[in-house]
């Protein structure tokens, strides 16, 4: 993913580096505690030659309030450049890369696009953009697969992405980076460790479907006994209790998952205590 930069979307952009901006990965290691605290993403974040701020994370599971959860931690990249004495000058553009093996647009209309990048550009005059401090990228992985009209370097990421376990089509991709990054997934699997960590994360994805059923059965079962529209409401907080006492989720993922505000979630975690 690149930042934005032909003249179609506006003349202040700037074309990254031959061969795409370099990039240092700040946090290389993934904690298996991570794997079973996270609501079904990996993310990694990283920083170019040019001090950008990169999110790159891989989501497998389209929840409530996603747009708002991932415009909060884009935000939050930058936000957390400036400490206290620093101006605003010094800030460096923020950028999310977001794989999502789901469709995210599902409106008729949406259906034969699989990669968008959101910025902060006018309604009226899409071609003025308001700097370039916030950038997200998203790219449909199945819909992506599914339509075949990328191309060069990220089609090649794209099948490894989607089909990496199958010897036939990956035979054919020959992108020297992704035949690299193919040869270490083929390692890592056989690495005693990885498997460890992936049977900790395919557990932990049981569990949270198995618990986000039970809890939404139960808050059911509760609602079925109070007035329609109370009874609704009471099904929400008791599945955000249930959860609460079920499992390690933050306040964020009970939030998406239930609908009720982060105030409401606070409020239900205090009376709990």
């Amino acid at each position: 993913m690149r930042r934005r930069t032909d003249a179609a979307r506006g003349p202040d952009r700037r074309h990254p580096p031959a061969g795409g901006a370099r990039l240092t990965v700040k946090n290389p290691t993934i904690d298996a505690e991570e794997l079973r605290g996270k609501y079904i993403v990996l993310d990694l974040l990283a920083e170019d030659t040019d001090g950008a701020q990169y999110n790159i994370e891989m989501q497998v599971r389209r929840y409530r309030a996603w747009s708002a959860r991932s415009a909060y931690y884009l935000a939050k990249l930058v936000s957390a450049q400036l400490v206290a004495g620093d101006d605003y000058g010094g800030l460096k553009p923020a950028i999310g890369i977001h794989l999502l093996d789901f469709d995210l647009f599902q409106d008729p209309a949406h259906r034969e696009q699989a990669i968008w990048c959101f910025e902060m550009r006018d309604a009226v005059t899409p071609t003025v953009t308001l700097g370039q401090e916030l950038q997200l990228n998203l790219i449909e992985l199945r819909k992506a697969d599914r339509l075949q009209r990328t191309t060069g370097a990220l089609a090649a990421w794209i099948a490894l992405f989607e089909h990496w376990q199958e010897d036939y089509t990956m035979s054919q991709i020959a992108n020297e980076p992704v035949r690299a990054a193919l040869d270490k997934l083929r390692h890592l699997s056989a690495d005693a460790e990885t498997r460890r960590l992936a049977f900790v994360r395919e557990r932990a994805l049981r569990d949270e479907r198995s618990l986000l059923k039970d809890a939404r059965e139960e808050g059911r079962e509760e609602g079925r006994e109070e007035g329609r529209e109370e009874g609704k409401a009471e099904a929400l907080r008791q599945t955000a209790m249930n959860l609460m006492r079920s499992c390690g989720l933050d306040d964020t993922t009970i939030a998406a998952a239930t609908g009720l505000s982060l105030t409401e979630i606070e409020g239900l975690r205090q009376e709990l205590q």
